[in-house]
């Protein structure tokens, strides 16, 4: 179930002060996913604890580049991004295997 939930970690630069800050981190995760199954899919997942969830849906962008056959237009997928705030003194270590 967690890994139909989450779908990655993102680390940014944003994401990294959030962490540093207010222990949240960032997660792209299914655009059906509700707080509480993040919640669970988290705590199941990383074996933390999560003291709060919330979450932004980001919109697609369109994109264009010129190629031989002239302009090509498309889209980026939209996709939902989960801030994902853990309990005091509890950690996730995105680093440790590298």
């Amino acid at each position: 179930m967690a890994t139909e939930v989450l779908t990655k970690p993102l680390i940014t630069e944003k994401g990294t002060k959030l962490n540093d800050k207010l222990n949240t981190y960032v997660f792209k995760v299914a655009r059906g996913a509700n707080k509480l199954e993040i919640q669970k899919a988290v705590e199941q997942y990383y074996n933390v604890q999560v003291s709060g969830v919330n979450t932004a849906v980001i919109p697609g962008k369109s994109k264009s580049r010129y190629t031989k056959k002239g302009l090509a237009k498309g889209m980026k997928a939209a996709y939902k991004k989960a801030f994902v705030t853990l309990k005091e003194g509890q950690v996730i270590d995105f680093y440790g295997n590298v």
